[in-house]
């Protein structure tokens, strides 16, 4: 929230509560850990509460009048995806978003979600290079704080080795995103947070370095369960990263592919690599 604040959001902070730590997983009365005063809001946010404690978001939401909220995910012991129906569940006429992680989201039709999303969420850079990387502009920052730290980093880097220093660095930030696997999309949220950068930096500079290709000569789709499209961290997470074509072969975008390696161990045919060169982005 820190960040936030110091980027120019300060003044739309109408209130703000913390809950301990130590605050129990498992939750039976929630009226007493209700806020007693809760001014009128547009959108609320709940970053880092972890377990039950959730499930006070709705109520906060009723009180304020708020009817869009974002509830970023850091990690799978925060956020159980049976709390996350729940929560949905319990508030029909509110709109509930979970990014994970936080610098994955994007607008999704909804005003007050969309005005936050346009200044923070997932990164988007105006970069300058003619070889090395002469000028980082961030145009949409991660609501760490991280990208603004990244961009910082890169001047000066050459162009061909910056998307993967994007990566380095934001593993020198004090990222909150998890460093545990998350059964949901079988990655970590930190790896997710890096393949958020790293598509920043590659749309930046036009380019990837770095990707998985699929082989449509190997490629099958009557002899596979799209083992690829299934098990994918970033289209788990909603993204386009890997899609099918007109013959229901897989088709890897250079742009959102964090080149986990997952698919590459999920293909029955061996039909993916990872490859390095200069893929031009779409």
């Amino acid at each position: 929230m820190n960040n936030l604040a110091e980027q120019g959001m300060a003044s739309n902070i109408v209130g703000m509560e913390e809950y301990p730590e130590d605050t129990p997983p498992l939750i039976e009365d929630f009226s007493q850990y209700l806020p007693k005063s809760l001014p009128p809001a547009d959108l609320i946010l709940a970053v880092g509460l972890s377990g039950d404690i959730n499930m006070i978001v709705p109520m906060v939401a009723q009180k304020t009048g708020a009817q869009s909220v974002i509830i970023p995910i850091y990690g799978p012991k925060q956020m159980p995806p049976g709390l996350q129906q729940e929560i949905i569940d319990s508030a029909p006429d509110v709109t509930i978003v979970f990014p994970k992680p936080f610098c994955s989201l994007e607008p999704v039709g909804d005003a007050p979600i969309d005005e936050f999303a346009s200044r923070f969420g997932k990164p988007v850079l105006f970069i300058k290079a003619d070889g090395f990387i002469k000028k980082v502009e961030v145009l949409r920052g991660a609501p760490c704080g991280s990208t603004n730290y990244i961009a910082k980093g890169l001047w000066s880097t050459p162009s061909g080795e910056a998307e993967l220093a994007s990566a380095h660095k934001l593993h020198n930030y004090p990222c909150n995103a998890s460093t545990d696997t998350d059964p949901a999309v079988g990655d970590t949220s930190l790896h997710l947070a890096s393949y958020q950068i790293k598509e920043a930096v590659k749309r930046g500079l036009g380019f990837a370095v770095k990707t998985a290709v699929v082989d449509h000569s190997i490629c099958k789709p009557e002899d596979c369960q799209k083992e690829c499209l299934e098990s994918c961290p970033q289209v788990l997470i909603g993204l386009d990263t890997i899609t099918l074509n007109q013959e229901e072969k897989a088709v890897v975008d250079p742009a959102t592919c964090g080149y986990c390696e997952i698919c590459i161990k999920e293909c029955p045919l061996n039909a993916i690599t990872i490859e390095t060169g200069k893929f031009k982005l779409d």
